[in-house]
């Protein structure tokens, strides 16, 4: 089966695209949804990164406050660092598990860590959705609520413009 690579920056508008194709009946896994079922009470992360961040990171109802965990994260790279050590094999396992079980023509992924990531997921095409950095700081500060210096921060975090680009099909 065709393997698509779908990424881009955050708040370049991935979601968007990948939309489009699942309209079309095209499987789509996606890696941030994964990270936020992973996350939930029921997921498989939540007990460890309540552990970690205490459980002032809980909100009332007892979900983590992912804007709080967004502050702590993209502020201090020993936690980000300890989450993604946490997460991302997590993560790794359950694309794996998704892609061997799609059944459209093709499947996509939608990994916005792509250059970031550890792995490779021996993808036929790399797509990328490509936009300004002042709209991506813009969809990232509608999307999530936050300052758009938090935004900004996500955004530097990430590989650049160029090295995506370069990577695409």
């Amino acid at each position: 089966m065709l393997k698509i690579g779908l990424t881009g920056g955050a708040g370049s508008g991935k979601t968007t695209v990948a939309n489009m194709f699942a309209d079309l009946g095209i499987d789509i896994v996606d890696a941030d949804l994964i990270s936020k079922q992973l996350t939930t009470i029921e997921g498989l992360a939540y007990p460890q990164i309540i552990q970690h961040f205490g459980p002032d990171i809980k909100l009332a109802d007892g979900n983590i406050d992912r804007a709080q965990l967004r502050q702590i994260i993209f502020n201090d790279p020993s936690a980000k660092s300890w989450l993604e050590a946490l997460l991302h094999p997590l993560i790794r396992s359950q694309i794996l598990q998704q892609i061997n079980a799609a059944t459209s023509a093709y499947v996509i992924v939608v990994i916005p860590l792509l250059l970031e990531g550890q792995f490779d997921y021996g993808f036929d095409r790399v797509c990328v959705v490509d936009t300004t950095v002042a709209l991506q700081i813009e969809h990232i500060c509608q999307r999530d609520h936050c300052p758009s210096h938090l935004a900004q921060n996500m955004i530097n975090q990430q590989a650049s413009r160029q090295d995506r680009l370069a990577l695409a099909d």
